[in-house]
């Protein structure tokens, strides 16, 4: 009877272990299991997230001062040909005394460019451009061909405006850009100096009459019934919307940083004249001397989000470029 009931006893033990080791995790396992891996993953998730995020910021940054030094290499190399270049009164006042009457958004352009406080003129100055193989040389000569056949180059003279967009837009930021306009005189009919096609709105600068070189540039645009030469400009059909140089320029009115350029050399006029609304991209202009220092600073945190305001945290996203450049050019007049 007493073997029998120690041969029950050892069965019943060796079923319970072995229920007990078929049964698996019990709860209290499985949440301490839980609890490590949350503990073990989310600083790994975090520290991924702001690896994305470091990188994301640090590419935006890259784009936005390698934009900044492309514009400002190419508006270089445009304005190293001007031959004279407007300062702020050249650009702000009207009739003889300037041509802001004559220019967008006074004289309305297609499209992007009808108000003044969304657009507005901070580079514009005259420059010679190069049209290659246009004036015919020789008997047969094709113009028109793929390549041209027995044809010259021509210089015509071209007005280049550069301006400070904050027109809201679809296709842009929410922020600012800038634009290039361009109007030139066409290239004169071999058969008939007066025969050319100029791009609409374009009237040549007239040199004659009284006044000094500022004086006579001042009066561009004007119709003068004195003098057939003289003739009134516009209307255009430039679509500020497809010329856009550089978008992702600074707009911050409030917290902007100092202005990096003052221009307090003898004879620059600073264009806009000072304006909180616009202190990213301007300019010290000489128009005597035929030359320009330019600002021009960017917003690499709007490429990333909505809140972009410049801050002392925050100022390694507002790059800045600076350059002073020498019109090449020159007018004489008598």
């Amino acid at each position: 009877m007493l073997n029998s009931l120690k041969f029950l006893l050892k069965n019943q033990l060796q079923q319970n272990r072995q229920t007990k080791k078929n049964s698996g995790f019990t709860l209290i396992e499985l949440l301490v299991g839980m609890i490590i891996a949350v503990l073990v993953i989310t600083p790994l998730l975090g520290f991924m997230i702001n690896i994305l995020s470091t990188d994301r910021k640090e590419q935006a940054k890259a784009n936005s001062e390698q934009e900044i030094k492309t514009a400002l290499d190419y508006i270089t190399q445009d304005l190293q040909q001007a031959v004279y270049i407007y300062d702020q009164d050249g650009l702000t006042n009207n009739g003889n005394n300037g041509i802001s009457d004559n220019l967008p958004p006074e004289e309305a352009a297609d499209a992007g460019c009808d108000n003044a406080a969304t657009c507005a003129p901070v580079l514009v100055f005259w420059k010679r451009t190069l049209r290659e193989q246009v004036v015919p040389i020789e008997a047969g000569a094709n113009c028109g061909a793929t390549p041209p056949v027995g044809c010259d180059d021509a210089y015509v003279y071209s007005l280049i405006g550069y301006y400070l967009v904050t027109e809201d837009s679809d296709t842009w930021s929410d922020v600012a850009r800038i634009t290039r306009f361009e109007i030139s005189a066409g290239v004169p009919n071999a058969d008939d100096a007066d025969d050319r096609e100029d791009d609409d709105g374009f009237v040549p600068f007239n040199l004659a009459g009284a006044g000094d070189l500022q004086t006579k540039m001042k009066r561009w645009g004007e119709d003068n019934p004195n003098d057939p030469t003289d003739k009134a400009a516009g209307p255009y059909t430039v679509n500020f919307g497809s010329t856009v140089l550089i978008d992702y320029i600074d707009l911050d009115s409030g917290g902007a940083p100092p202005s990096e350029i003052q221009c307090d050399l003898t004879g620059e006029q600073k264009v806009p004249e000072d304006n909180p609304a616009i202190n990213s991209f301007y300019a010290c202009v000489n128009s005597q001397r035929n030359y320009a220092r330019i600002y021009l600073r960017g917003n690499a945190l709007a490429r990333i989000q909505n809140t972009n305001n410049f801050g002392d945290r925050s100022s390694s996203f507002f790059p800045v470029g600076t350059v002073q450049v020498q019109g090449s050019g020159s007018l004489f007049t008598n």
